[in-house]
Parts: structure tokens; C-alpha cells; sequence
């Protein structure tokens, strides 16, 4: 399960990366979606140049996740990314969901690898500092 973990977090890592650059750069073409709601979501979002927090935190948590720092971090931020990117394919591009399902997967399994730095937050009432 440790050699998954750790191929999981190169892979998303490299995928958030490469996707979040992109994100700036455009050098991966995409076709537009078939939904006219999609298209008009996309261009308020670029337009307002809203979809760059979008990609600087896809970038960061991808670095983060390729270098070995901050995992946790990492995750915490890239689960905001991909809950945006589910919500987004869910109800708008249902057809091209399966990129974000599989990234979801790595994130699952980079998750078990490092669950215990969650413990606290799965806590009703956690310990307070004195």
C-alpha cells in the first residue's frame, strides 16, 4: 500500500502540476464542452481572471505533493480543488468526468498514507490548547 501511496502522490502531484500551468500557459488544447452552461461558466471564470487562484493553488499543492513538503497541506487544498472539479464535471460536463475521478482516486489513497495527520479534525470536540 506504501508503494501506491507513493506513485499516487507523484502522479497527482505531476497531474495538478502540469494541469495548473497549463492553467496559465494554455499549451495543452482542450476542446470546449457540448454544454452552452459550461461554456458560459468557463468564460466568466476566465474572463475574471477568477481561474487564476484556481490554478496558483493546483500548481502549489502539485509542487508540494512532488517535493514531499507539506503533504497535508497539500491534500487539504487539493481536495478544495477537486470538490470545484467534481461539482464542475457533475453538473455541467458529465462526460468528461473520468480525469477527475481518476485523481480523486490518488487522492484517496495519498489520504490513507497520511491519515493520521487528519486525526484531529475527524474530532467532535479536540483538545484545546493551554
Amino acid at each position: 500500500m506504501k508503494i501506491a501511496s507513493i506513485v499516487s502522490r507523484y502522479l497527482l502531484g505531476l497531474m495538478f502540476t502540469v494541469l495548473g500551468l497549463n492553467g496559465f500557459f494554455h499549451f495543452i488544447h482542450q476542446p470546449p464542452p457540448a454544454n452552452p452552461v459550461a461554456i458560459q461558466f468557463l468564460v466568466a471564470v476566465s474572463e475574471s481572471h477568477f481561474a487564476a487562484f484556481f490554478f496558483a493553488v493546483q500548481v502549489l499543492g502539485g509542487l508540494l505533493l512532488l517535493f514531499g513538503f507539506f503533504v497535508p497541506l497539500a491534500l487539504t487544498l487539493l481536495a478544495a480543488e477537486l470538490y470545484n472539479i467534481l461539482a464542475f464535471h457533475l453538473t455541467m460536463a458529465p462526460g468528461s468526468i473520468a480525469p477527475a475521478l481518476v485523481a480523486c482516486v490518488f487522492w484517496i489513497l495519498v489520504f490513507l498514507q497520511y491519515r493520521e495527520s487528519f486525526k484531529s479534525i475527524f474530532s467532535a470536540k479536540p483538545a484545546t490548547q493551554a
